[in-house]
């Protein structure tokens, strides 16, 4: 890619601000990780905070099942039960009303 291409590429996906304030003690914390992997302060903060938001969202989205309560998904996915007569009785309602 050529310079002016790599510009207008980087102003197109940066174009979104965001701001905050940090203690002293943080900031030369995060200045030395940025060094240590040899990139540019902001490249490192938004790499950092993009990984931490993808694990928070996987984390929040992402159901976890202990073995027994994943045995017993799995075995009412391969055996469901017969439905009760209130359920019958409900979608036998609402199979009327969407008929109507």
């Amino acid at each position: 890619m050529h310079n002016k291409q790599m510009k207008i590429a980087q102003d197109t996906v940066r174009a979104e601000r965001l701001g905050f304030r940090l203690d002293e003690h943080t900031k030369d914390l995060i200045e030395r990780a940025a060094h240590l992997e040899s990139r540019k302060l902001t490249d490192f903060c938004v790499a950092a905070l993009t990984d931490a938001a993808r694990r928070t969202i996987a984390e929040h989205e992402t159901l976890q099942l202990s073995e027994r309560d994943r045995k017993a998904f799995f075995e009412a996915l391969t055996n469901p039960p017969k439905p009760s007569e209130r359920l019958a009785r409900a979608l036998a309602e609402h199979t009327r009303r969407i008929a109507s």
